[in-house]
């Protein structure tokens, strides 16, 4: 019923002489596209794009198949009103010490990381883990554990462990795509 009162096409509803000088509303409607693409990486013609373990999982799939790479045991139950008095760090503060972490390390082993670096924090301990290549001389390999250990134990003041695996870079491919 209410359609059949418009005005056909092109007719405006108002006849007043100021009508033509307004912009007209008009609504569009379509179908939603229900695509998500964040997170997902393309599939090549002829697979030759390789992936990680870590980047071979969809976003909606990290909780349960990775969870356990991001468990924060810092943050101890009825504590964030305390933070100050018991000397634990702010949510965002151990964010931007993480962000530090990964460039530091990233800079300081240049050319010799595999994978991602991965930090967990366990109460006061910051674990670091991370995949190297096998082409890297043991005695600088042991230089570089120490000298990522003390700087960053000194200026995190917390105690800082370096947990590395060595793999060839065709060994950290999980598969292709």
């Amino acid at each position: 019923m209410f359609l059949a009162r418009l005005p056909p096409r092109g007719r405006r509803l108002t006849s007043s002489p100021w009508s033509s000088l307004l912009p007209s509303c008009a609504i569009h409607t379509s179908s939603s596209l229900d695509k998500d693409s964040a997170g997902r990486y393309k599939v090549t013609v002829n697979r030759t794009r390789p992936l990680t373990y870590e980047m071979s999982f969809r976003p909606d799939d990290i909780m349960h198949k990775k969870g356990f790479n991001s468990f924060n045991t810092a943050q101890l139950e009825n504590t964030f009103l305390t933070k100050e008095e018991i000397g634990q760090d702010l949510p965002h503060k151990m964010f931007l010490e993480d962000v530090f972490i990964r460039r530091f390390m990233y800079g300081t082993w240049p050319e010799a990381l595999e994978s991602t670096v991965l930090v967990k924090r366990q109460h006061n301990l910051i674990r670091i883990a991370a995949i190297i290549n096998p082409r890297m001389r043991t005695q600088f390999v042991y230089f570089l554990i120490g000298y990522t250990e003390e700087l960053l134990s000194f200026w995190l003041k917390c105690p800082v462990r370096v947990e590395l695996q060595v793999a060839e870079k065709e060994d950290v491919v999980y598969k292709y795509i």
